[in-house]
């Protein structure tokens, strides 16, 4: 039997998705408890604790944008997969927008809903060499999973994180959309890349002028080279 990976709470309306769902994600050795609507999901979310949500966003009663919302303004970071059946790229920016780590658009195999969740859960746990690294007036701990600005903290979602450490690992670099969304999401086959810009606009607005974070025109992102 498959080492216990912890608990990913499932939330679909569509009882043969959940159960598909299900059953992969237990293959692979995750506990899954599934919630068919969203008032029912932030309740279980608040009380189980999961590891990851995978979220629908077209639920009954309170849809899973709210939800993801909800949950981002009581300061739960749990990483959250967004589920679509609308292939609009305002819904995936919005949803990033809010705070949700990743996305898929029904349909999509079950197995890529697995690599995701497995992907996603790897960069949480992120790198443990080397594991502060400093520039100007942020130092990132990726041991701990903090950042602090002028010595105070700034919460950030797992991928903005990740994909902020990956950019001061790499002082003086600079990487095209495509590079990143291969590094730090762990895999390049959205047909938009326009989501690494919505990340980078984020994590400016987070850190504001103590942003080091530059735009190569024509080539990407990168951050000064005085990171140490």
């Amino acid at each position: 039997m498959p080492e216990n990976k912890g608990l990913v709470l499932v939330v679909e309306d569509e009882h043969h998705i959940a159960d598909l769902q299900r059953r992969y994600l237990s293959r692979e050795g995750f506990g899954v408890h599934v919630e068919t609507d969203g008032n029912g999901a932030l309740a279980a979310a608040r009380r189980m604790r999961p590891v990851a949500i995978v979220l629908d966003i077209a639920l009954p009663g309170m849809d899973g944008v709210e939800v993801c919302r909800r949950l981002r303004e009581e300061g739960d970071w749990t990483p959250v997969v967004f589920v679509t059946a609308r292939d609009e790229v305002t819904d995936r920016i919005l949803g990033l927008e809010l705070g949700a780590d990743d996305y898929l658009t029904k349909p999509f195999s079950p197995h890529e809903l697995v690599a995701r969740v497995k992907s996603l859960l790897r960069r949480a746990a992120g790198p443990q060499r080397d594991p502060v690294r400093r520039v100007g007036r942020l130092v990132l701990d990726t041991g701990r999973r903090t950042l602090h600005v002028d010595d105070g903290p700034v919460e950030l979602t797992t991928t903005e994180f990740n994909l902020l450490a990956f950019l001061m690992r790499h002082p003086g670099q600079v990487f095209s959309r495509d590079r990143l969304l291969a590094q730090v999401w762990g895999y390049a086959d959205y047909r938009d890349t326009r989501v690494v810009d919505v990340y980078i606009a984020q994590l400016r607005a987070k850190l504001g002028d103590a942003g080091p974070i530059r735009t190569v025109r024509g080539v990407g992102y990168g951050v000064a080279d005085t990171a140490r």
